[in-house]
């Protein structure tokens, strides 16, 4: 009974340790605004057709296909740890309640143990009075 106790205990304190030391994650668009040594795109370069319209040579569009992917790799990694979180909670509940079960398992055998015992002795002591 004791072991249960003791480890439930440790896996309650484990599962509060992981919690606690959860990564966030910065978000790209909030290091954007807030950092001023961000790196900025390469000037576009502008050329004029023969239809008298300007064509960008620069890569912008690239660039904002890959900011996007970014954005949604970190809104997907935040959603990971997240997972894993709830996860670890669910697991260490899970471990828990089958340690209980295991315990409560034994204490309804020895009761059922104790009670056979005293029917037969109970039985016994009924003989020996007749």
């Amino acid at each position: 009974m004791k072991k249960t106790i003791l480890t439930t205990l440790l896996v309650f304190a484990s599962s509060a340790a992981f919690a606690s030391s959860v990564f966030t994650p910065v978000h790209l668009s909030e290091a954007t605004t807030t950092n001023a040594a961000v790196a900025k795109p390469a000037a576009t370069k502008t050329t004029t057709g023969a239809n008298g319209q300007t064509d960008e040579i620069g890569n912008t569009k690239i660039q904002n296909a890959i900011l996007q992917i970014d954005n949604a790799q970190t809104e997907i990694s935040n959603q990971l740890l997240d997972l894993k979180t709830k996860y670890a909670d669910v697991d260490a509940q899970y471990v828990s309640v089958k340690a209980q079960r295991k315990a409560l398992k034994k204490q309804v055998s020895q009761a059922e143990k104790r009670l056979r015992a005293l029917n037969s002795t109970k039985e016994k002591m009924r003989k020996n009075m007749l």
